[in-house]
């Protein structure tokens, strides 16, 4: 780890491939962000991927050791774009991705729509009620709760960014499934491969991972279970082999 200032520090991604900008006062990357990168079926070289809600960039920057696709990255929070705009020169990457500080809902003029090969998302995890989401962190609510955009919002522009046979990749929480395949399919989005992740064994999941095709055949897989932690809360071999390929 490198410091950079009070605020900011230059971490690794795991694999130690390329490096990420994060600060101590908003969410850093997290599991969720590595699997779903992991997860995506990438394009080829001459394809085109967006990533909705990118936070500080995570998920571009590592889906970049897979492609060399073009990606766009849409980030709603002017601190985030920053750090993912930072990172992305670091990286030597600003032929490759382009940050978008724009709400998701406010794309018109910033996208070509029906011409994505690949959308990926880790969006914000929880309904806004009268009890949730108004964390007084305002990155911190953003990141967390439906706030700028709700679930049906996402997987609605998604789709409309996406070719047709194009895929979705999203990572989410298991409890919002039914909602999830509920809207995907609403929005012409036909779920096709889906894999749980477990904190540990004997517990619940606790993340899960869906891919949906749009105008796809209906027909779901269901991968093997990601278990995260075994024996001492250290990481199980297959877990630690699968966050770290890169």
């Amino acid at each position: 780890m490198k410091q950079t200032n009070s605020e900011e520090r230059l971490d690794y991604l795991p694999g130690k491939k390329r490096y990420i900008f994060q600060r101590r006062d908003i969410f850093s990357f997290s599991i969720d962000a590595v699997l779903l990168a992991g997860f995506a079926k990438v394009p080829g070289d001459k394809g085109k991927i967006i990533d909705l809600c990118a936070g500080n960039g995570a998920v571009p920057l590592q889906m970049s050791l897979r492609t060399k696709a073009k990606i766009d990255a849409v980030e709603i929070q002017e601190v985030l774009a920053g750090l993912a705009s930072k990172s992305i020169n670091h990286n030597g990457l600003d032929d490759q991705i382009n940050i978008i500080n724009k709400n998701l809902l406010d794309l018109e003029n910033e996208v070509s729509w029906d011409s994505y090969d690949l959308v990926t998302c880790n969006p914000p995890y929880f309904k806004v009620t009268s009890e949730k989401g108004k964390n007084d962190n305002k990155m911190v609510s953003y990141a967390r709760h439906e706030v700028a955009a709700t679930l049906e919002d996402i997987i609605n522009i998604s789709s409309r960014l996406v070719k047709q046979t194009g895929r979705l990749a999203m990572v989410h929480r298991p409890e919002r499934m039914a909602e999830i395949f509920s809207v995907m399919q609403k929005y012409s989005l036909e779920p096709k491969r889906v894999q749980f992740v477990y904190p540990k064994s004997d517990r619940e999941a606790n993340m899960v991972l869906v891919e949906a095709v749009r105008g796809g055949k209906s027909g779901l897989r269901t991968l093997p279970p990601i278990i995260v932690y075994g024996a001492g809360n250290t990481y199980t071999k297959e877990f630690k082999e699968l966050y770290e390929k890169w």
